[in-house]
């Protein structure tokens, strides 16, 4: 029996001996393609050459390629662990021809790996081609159903003509396109699971198990333009995706995925967690628990090699949810302690050889995940508990829990509404999402920034852009070039005069010393002068090897041919200082804290730069002091700042840092930092793959300051930095600052620190003071709130308190309420303060038993609060609100205990 690793080498060694370049996977994080939430094909990282933008620099490609699936039409998360084949984390192995061979070269191979060299049966084996499409004007593909009868074994009557729908592949709305052939294996009559349905038949396509999909082969040979018409490509593609999961289960004769060995030594370290056995059976609560966590500890691993940490928003939104529907599946094991990240190592170990990335990064990954579940599970069991309460609110309410509940599981214990949505089937509940997304419209408008992204090379589909020569980029600021043309909402304009000032559009050169954004630095402004006309660069960016100068005509007129100067904003000295000076940066963290400091990002503007690197704790202030002072001894050191340009390989050996995520060619630029020139670059202390660009000499940095150092993510710190001219800015504004302390307290500036310690010291004091002080009045407040609750009026066993207290702090008053809900057991407290200066306190408490009943605070106060010409609101069993017109207090009181008393009622 073959292992998975046998059958993923298997796969790359037998197109790279039929002429294949093996390139590595992309990272799930799709490198420059924000219109991407992760990868999610083998095709991703081949999309330029796709669309004509890029020139492939072979013509034949294979890779086993890492995808996620959870959002958009491809989302896969609620369906995993329920049944045998669904994953958020899969592995598509793919072999792609650029213009190359096409469909016989495609489906002869396929069959021989499928049947000669993995030796699956090849009577078991259907295939499935294109049918045409009347509304399309598209034929049927005869000559790939002609190719299988000539280049196989397989009989006429085992390949079968289909739609659109299973056999017509498309980018998206428009872009290249076309029709593809499907390899289906027959698993055999015991694997149908739908023989329970009157009148269904086995057959491909039919939707029951016994017929499976292996491989898709998709021949690419149309493009669709944006008004939905088929036009002939110039060149034909191959793009084929196999998921290694299925393949693997069938070569080692499982009846699920998850029984193979790309799971099963996952499953067996939780059965050693938990002391329960995985026995591999749908619909069973245990089992489906191992499947998620199974699943889920594959993704996360990946993701959060590949730079995706969890957080609140967009990709690290995704994987919050994913690892905190995977501590809740923990708990049907009875695992209530942090678990997850011990898993880790089981997933490095056995993937870690063909993805050594995830080797490197395993202390970090799970360092990060322990610290996630740590947080999560503060307040897991006690967010399961008020989910029960909601689901038994429920039950009385047509089984469906409210959007506020599921808002405050949110809001408040941090459940994602997909884990509450879970737990609400699990008992045939539902959950009212209208109410939750009114309430949560603000977040998760949030959460699904980063799958927002241009749609302009999209838009730009089958358009041979034209190559821009940016090498001026590294040699001046100024350079003179002939205007191409330009983009805008029509695509590429080649001809023509742009008089329009009003719209943006994207001026293309045949040559520019404009930098385009990429690697964390911005992309240059500045101007772009014809004799006729002026042009305001406001971003440079690029699609494939085209440069984009983005921004609005300000006067006159261009024409196509015109010659041009372009001229780069001074802002790129600045920027510059800040890239060099991250470079030394990374060369100080790690000399301070160690190699395992990893880059997870960078931003390079003209104002600051910003660093975020892996650490598992913040840096204290000698560390911080320790990397300035490193950073200032390089740049005083006036050291060469040298590039040269290489074979990767060759940068590899001479300890060049890569940069993980980045796209690299066959050659690069190396930046060295302190070698006297390209022969010495080994000597140089800071060696980094870089295309941007740099000071010559770090002494023109002109000093460096840490300006903040905060956390960012588990695991995951950054550092906020000034150099050159913002450097000095901030330090002259500091030095006004100490100037108005001189004169304001009267004392010089070596005795600032003492001075403004002592007066701190002294507000302690006097807080100490006033706070014994209030204890009086803290004394008086519960004297009253006890009297309130003695005459409280009652409804069953409910007691209903309202009225005013003292003036006390909102402290003490929240005091009193915790007080009250003590002694009273089930109660609903409402408190007004009248303050000296004529405004108004409301605060509002309700027991946990009321709550289930429809009372809540936040509902209370937000009712009342305008009476008082106020405003607040809070959670359902505290909140709080002012107010401005202590002369209408009686009156919200009386509307409070009118609103609690006909709820009750």
């Amino acid at each position: 029996m073959l292992s998975s690793n046998e059958i993923r080498s298997a796969f790359i060694d037998f197109f790279t001996e039929k002429g294949h370049r093996f390139v590595p996977s992309w990272p799930v994080v799709p490198i420059g393609d924000e219109t991407l939430l992760f990868t999610n094909a083998g095709m991703n990282q081949f999309k330029e050459i796709f669309l004509g933008h890029r020139t492939p620099e072979f013509g034949r490609a294979a890779n086993s390629q890492k995808c996620i699936r959870v959002s958009g039409k491809h989302n896969d998360l609620e369906e995993v662990g329920i049944d045998t084949y669904h994953h958020t984390f899969f592995e598509m192995l793919g072999n792609w021809s650029f213009d190359d061979y096409f469909k016989a070269e495609a489906i002869e191979w396929a069959w021989q790996l499928l049947v000669d060299v993995y030796g699956i049966d090849p009577n078991r084996l259907w295939a499935t081609v294109f049918e045409g499409d009347e509304a399309d004007n598209c034929p049927a593909d005869t000559e790939a159903a002609d190719l299988w009868a000539k280049l196989t074994t397989l009989p006429k009557e085992r390949v079968l003509f289909c739609g659109k729908k299973d056999n017509f592949w498309e980018m998206g709305a428009a872009g290249p396109c076309g029709p593809c052939s499907e390899i289906h294996i027959d698993l055999g009559a015991e694997h149908c699971d739908m023989r329970h349905i009157p009148g269904h038949k086995c057959a491909v396509n039919a939707g029951c198990a016994r017929y499976i999909e292996l491989w898709n082969l998709v021949f690419i040979q149309y493009n669709r333009k944006p008004d939905g018409k088929l036009e002939k490509l110039n060149a034909s593609y191959i793009d084929t995706g196999a998921g290694l999961e299925r393949i693997t289960a069938v070569l080692q004769n499982k009846n699920s995925n998850y029984q193979t060995d790309l799971f099963m030594p996952i499953i067996a370290a939780v059965e050693d967690l938990a002391g329960k056995k995985f026995t591999a059976q749908l619909g069973n609560k245990t089992d489906n628990a191992f499947r998620v966590i199974a699943d889920h500890i594959r993704t996360l691993t990946f993701a959060i090699t590949d730079g995706v940490n969890p957080s609140n928003d967009g990709r690290g939104y995704v994987m919050r949810r994913i690892l905190r529907r995977a501590c809740r599946f923990g708990r049907s094991l009875d695992l209530h302690e942090p678990f997850m990240h011990k898993l880790v190592n089981v997933v490095t170990g056995y993937m870690g050889d063909a993805f050594g990335e995830i080797k490197e990064r395993a202390e970090f990954v799970e360092s990060v995940i322990a610290a996630e579940e740590t947080s999560f599970g503060r307040t897991l069991d006690r967010g399961l508990e008020i989910f029960a309460g909601a689901a038994t609110a429920a039950t009385k309410n047509n089984r469906v829990v409210s959007g506020e509940d599921a808002f405050q599981l949110y809001d408040t214990f941090g459940f994602p509404l997909d884990l509450t949505e879970l737990m609400a089937r699990e008992q045939n509940l539902t959950v009212d999402s209208k109410q939750f997304e009114d309430l949560m419209q603000q977040q998760r408008t949030r959460a699904r920034a980063a799958q927002k992204g241009t749609s302009l090379a999209a838009a730009l589909s089958g358009v041979q852009m034209p190559v821009t020569d940016d090498a001026p980029k590294y040699e001046t600021d100024s350079c003179e070039a002939e205007l191409i043309g330009w983009i805008n909402a029509k695509g590429l304009e080649v001809s023509g005069t742009l008089s329009d000032t009003e719209k943006t559009v994207a001026l293309v050169l045949e040559k520019t010393c404009f930098y385009a954004e990429s690697g964390g630095q911005v992309g240059d402004s500045g101007m772009i002068k014809t004799n006729t006309g002026k042009f305001a660069v406001e971003s440079t960016e690029k699609i494939a090897d085209c440069v984009l100068h983005r921004g609005k005509l300000m006067s006159g007129s261009l024409s196509v041919g015109d010659a041009a100067e372009a001229t780069v904003d001074t802002n790129r000295q600045a920027t510059m200082k800040n890239h060099t000076a991250t470079h030394i940066l990374q060369w100080a963290l790690r000399s301070v804290l160690g190699d395992a400091v990893k880059q997870q990002g960078s931003l390079v503007c003209a104002d600051y730069l910003r660093f975020d690197f892996t650490s598992p704790k913040a840096l204290t202030k000698d560390q911080i002091k320790e990397i300035e002072d490193k950073l200032q001894s390089k740049i005083a050191a006036g050291l060469p700042v040298t590039t040269a340009v290489m074979n990767i390989d060759q940068a590899k050996e001479l300890g060049a840092m890569a940069l993980f995520g980045e796209k690299y060619g066959d050659e690069v630029r190396v930046l060295a930092i302190g070698a006297s020139g390209e022969d010495d670059l080994a000597s140089a202390f800071s060696k980094e793959f870089c295309g941007g660009t740099h000071v010559a000499n770090t002494n023109e940095i002109g000093g460096f300051a840490v300006l903040k150092e905060e956390s960012v993510a588990a695991g995951v710190r950054r550092i906020t930095a000034l150099t050159g001219p913002g450097l000095i800015e901030h330090l002259t504004a500091r030095s006004r600052v100490v100037d108005e302390l001189i004169e304001t307290l009267k004392t010089p500036a070596d005795k600032i620190t003492a001075r403004v310690g002592k007066l701190l010291d002294d507000n302690k004091a006097l807080k100490k003071e006033l706070k014994s002080g209030g204890g009086a009045a803290a004394g008086d407040a519960m004297a009253e709130a006890t009297k309130l609750l003695d005459a409280a009026e009652k409804i069953g066993e409910v007691s209903i308190i309202v009225g005013k207290l003292p003036n006390v702090q909102v402290d003490q008053a929240r005091a009193a309420i915790d007080s009250l809900k003590k002694k009273a057991k089930s109660a609903a407290i409402v408190f007004g303060v009248a303050t000296d200066d004529g405004k108004v306190m409301l605060l509002a408490g309700v027991t946990d038993d009321l709550i289930k009943k429809g009372v809540k605070a936040g509902d209370i106060v937000k009712a009342i609060a305008p009476i008082v010409g106020g405003g607040g609101g809070g959670r359902p069993n505290m909140a709080q609100a002012g107010g401005k017109d202590a002369t209408k207090l009686d009156e919200a009181l009386a509307q409070a205990k009118a609103m609690i008393a006909k709820k009750l009622g």
